[in-house]
């Protein structure tokens, strides 16, 4: 399963690890998600991933 927000597309990124000599090794940066139970206008659940950032914008919403 993908770690990829549903609302924004956010995804894992990569970069370097940097020690106190700055000799670089490479890592990776996961998003914070959190899933989430959505009811839809019809009844229906969804299930959704959501990133944490968006979840705080929109904690009224859903």
């Amino acid at each position: 399963m993908a770690r990829i927000c549903d609302f924004t597309g956010v995804g894992t990124k990569s970069g370097n690890n940097r020690s106190h000599s700055m000799r670089s090794s490479k890592r990776t940066f996961k998003p914070n998600l959190i899933y989430k139970m959505v009811t839809m206008e019809d009844g229906s659940r969804m299930r959704l991933k959501i990133s944490a950032k968006i979840y705080k914008k929109l904690k009224g919403f859903i």
